[in-house]
């Protein structure tokens, strides 16, 4: 990278990218780029010195970032090859990279903690962070959701060994990564516009255990189907909420809080409190503690950054929550893959297990709607009313077929219907919302202010 004094990323407003491209901002680099749209993200970015164009016309690239000698250039594969201005560089001779093979480059000469799976990576990566930013260790942090504690999706440590890495395995990204501790906290089929199978997505994660560095570890979530192939000198634990080599015990649940004690293969550590009260919580709470206590972070100081954690914006977040047992609840998740889905409905229903329930989901890419829609209705299912909105294309072109219909005719909710975004806000005050949780990983984001305050105006 000494070689380098810029870099160029295309699709510079993707929550990975961000991580990076604030990275060598800190590295005293000159860091520019291209999104599609400007979104809060960018707008940070460039408050902190990135410079983003929203039109991929070449002649917008930044005189500093013309010469293949000096610039590196980054992009992810969201991105199409047709792209104006990848077109450029790669026919005047720049080096090309993906953002994994960056990341791979940027974390191989730490002590990595890699946190994969199909879901729950987002949190696990993010608790395991701040767990070692509070307690004196640092790290830095290359994560997949922008953290409530920090506003922002990465932490620099300029002295600390160990980088802590979201490990995504969309187009084998991960593949890249050398890691020092492994997570995998699932392994539900996803991405299969990339893998095909469910069978190449288990083998995905099997190479990715073979990554893993001499005198490291793996950790694997009990009961997956995946079959590790870790060397010699690896050493391997399990986890779960009741079983494995850690898990929980005492679990207490009231008023609002969940206590509990993590038995550990040395020592139980006891009364752990969830800064975010929900219960696949406590599950992500015990992978992040099991990672950190085999880079010999104390108990107290786990138990402390536990009690802290506000969690990752869009990651069962609270948007309104009026006092009192009938106040209005809204709540917000990425959930975009059916076991999130049902993991964060079931959470809702455990929180407020006497209320009526109203799911506004939207479902993210054409192959995952057409790959999981008995899935995605099955969960929305556990909904007492479902709201859908289109499909979010993401980087993807319409299949024939594929509309949020053929979730919604098999959802058993006695009230489901599918909106437009637009007519969804219109709407709203036809409803007598209860408690409301909103998912999805496309820009149902970008609705929750005006959704919340329509929901806020509604007669209790």
């Amino acid at each position: 990278m000494k070689d380098f004094d810029s870099l160029y990323f295309v699709g510079a407003g993707g929550i990975g990218m961000a991580a990076l491209e604030r990275y060598f901002l800190a590295k005293g680099k000159r860091v520019a780029g291209y999104d599609r749209t400007p979104s809060d993200l960018t707008k940070a970015l460039q408050q902190e010195g990135a410079h983003i164009d929203f039109d991929e016309n070449p002649d917008l690239i930044p005189d500093y970032c013309r010469d293949p000698q000096r610039t590196l250039v980054v992009y992810t594969p969201a991105v199409p090859d047709s792209h104006q201005g990848l077109t450029y560089f790669r026919a005047n001779g720049f080096e090309v990279v993906k953002r994994a093979a960056l990341l791979g480059v940027v974390t191989a000469h730490s002590k990595a903690l890699c946190f994969a799976g199909t879901h729950g990576k987002t949190t696990t990566s993010s608790m395991a962070a701040h767990i070692l930013q509070t307690s004196g260790v640092g790290c830095n942090a290359f994560l997949g959701g922008v953290l409530r504690n920090y506003d922002s999706n990465f932490l620099l440590s300029l002295t600390s060994p160990y980088s802590v890495i979201e490990a995504d395995e969309f187009d084998r990204s991960f593949h890249h990564l050398s890691p020092y501790i492994a997570v995998v906290t699932s392994t539900d089929p996803d991405h299969l516009d990339i893998y095909g199978t469910a069978e190449n997505y288990l083998e995905s994660f099997a190479h990715f255990t073979e990554l893993i560095q001499p005198g490291g570890a793996l950790i694997i979530h009990t009961g997956l189907a995946l079959k590790p192939r870790v060397g010699e000198q690896v050493k391997t634990y399990t986890y779960s909420r009741d079983e494995g080599d850690f898990h929980a015990a005492n679990i207490r649940k009231g008023n609002g809080t969940i206590v509990f004690d993590l038995v550990t293969p040395w020592e139980t550590i006891s009364d752990i409190s969830l800064g975010v009260p929900v219960a696949i919580n406590i599950e992500n709470a015990i992978a992040a503690m099991a990672a950190c206590r085999l880079v010999e972070i104390p108990g107290d100081a786990m138990r402390d950054a536990i009690g802290t954690f506000m969690g990752p914006k869009r990651r069962f977040e609270f948007w309104l929550k009026e006092p009192g047992d009938h106040g209005k609840v809204m709540i917000d998740d990425y959930a975009h893959h059916p076991g999130e889905l049902q993991a964060s409905i079931s959470s809702v229903r455990d929180l407020y297990p006497n209320r009526r329930l109203t799911v506004i989901f939207q479902p993210h890419l054409y192959t995952r709607t057409r790959d999981f829609a008995p899935g995605f209705a099955a969960a929305l299912s556990l909904a007492d009313e479902v709201i859908l909105l289109p499909i979010y294309p993401a980087r993807e072109d319409p299949i024939p077929g594929v509309t949020s219909e053929i979730i919604l005719e098999k959802v058993t909710s006695a009230k489901k219907i599918i909106y437009s975004k637009e007519n969804l806000i219109k709407s709203i005050h036809l409803s007598n919302f209860d408690v409301l949780l909103t998912a999805g990983a496309g820009d149902i984001a970008n609705l929750l202010p005006e959704i919340r305050d329509e929901f806020k105006k509604q007669e209790p």
